[in-house]
């Protein structure tokens, strides 16, 4: 399933490059395709309903970690061609509206992953399956062995990030010029990560929960093992994953004609 899951994303992705000419330029094509189902997983390659992060949000800060090698994989991710985060237009609305708040509190958001597309999901998969690989064991999961990773549920075949509403954030203090201390740190897979785990200070504690809240009130929902993590309540593709690559083209307006309604996204 995950080898069909890769071919059909490269597919998407490459019917979505022919939209483009050379160096960029912009020429007439056929319509973005609709999404396709694979196994039972709708994909979609149509970023016709996501937004720039820094576009949108523009007081987030971006530290996009899968762009980099400090991840738990220790390598540039497939699919992250760009420092850039993108959202589905509802997620990023509610998220300035989150951020608006926070900064007259004296803190800024900062983002270390949004939309994530299946060939990154994919990528993430074959790093779990290869025993061998524990390079960023020691900053990332040192009380799990990687085989206890799928069972209980760090890594998984498919994932919301990949339908474009989710985001992973912390808080980050103006004053202090540091980011806020929650009492773990992001992508840290064991028990501290978890939203309500009290092994951490008073003040820690505190900092999740205002993070939380804040979310919360402007429409997103928290999950309980990460609490960096984030999903928009009413998220506009429940049920598709998206395959394009995270570059700052991707969210680009599309000229007329470009882009076909899909059937999903009423």
């Amino acid at each position: 399933m995950n080898r069909k899951l890769r071919l059909f994303s490269l597919l998407l992705v490459l019917l979505m490059g022919a939209l483009c000419g050379v160096g960029g330029a912009r020429v007439e094509a056929a319509p973005v395709p609709e999404a396709i189902v694979v196994d039972g997983v709708r994909l979609s390659g149509d970023a016709s309903g996501f937004v720039l992060l820094s576009e949108a949000v523009p007081d987030a800060i971006l530290e996009i970690r899968y762009y980099s090698t400090y991840n738990f994989v220790g390598d540039r991710i497939d699919g992250y061609e760009e420092p850039v985060a993108l959202l589905t237009k509802e997620a990023a609305t509610a998220l300035r509206e989150a951020s608006d708040e926070l900064a007259g509190m004296g803190y800024r958001l900062k983002i270390y992953d949004a939309y994530r597309p299946q060939m990154a999901v994919d990528r993430f998969v074959e790093w779990a399956r290869d025993a061998g690989d524990a390079r960023m064991k020691a900053y990332f999961y040192p009380e799990l062995e990687k085989a206890a990773l799928f069972p209980q549920g760090y890594i998984a075949k498919h994932s919301g990030h990949s339908r474009g509403s989710t985001v992973d954030l912390t808080l980050f203090d103006m004053a202090s010029g540091k980011d806020v201390d929650m009492g773990g740190t992001f992508d840290y897979f064991g028990e501290r990560s978890h939203a309500d785990y009290r092994g951490v200070t008073d003040a820690q504690y505190a900092n999740r929960m205002l993070l939380r809240d804040v979310m919360t009130a402007h429409g997103f929902k928290p999950i309980s093992k990460e609490w960096w993590h984030f999903t928009l309540r009413d998220e506009p593709y429940p049920d598709t994953y998206f395959t394009f690559p995270v570059n700052s083209e991707s969210a680009a307006p599309a000229a007329d004609g470009d882009a076909t309604e899909l059937p999903f996204a009423e």
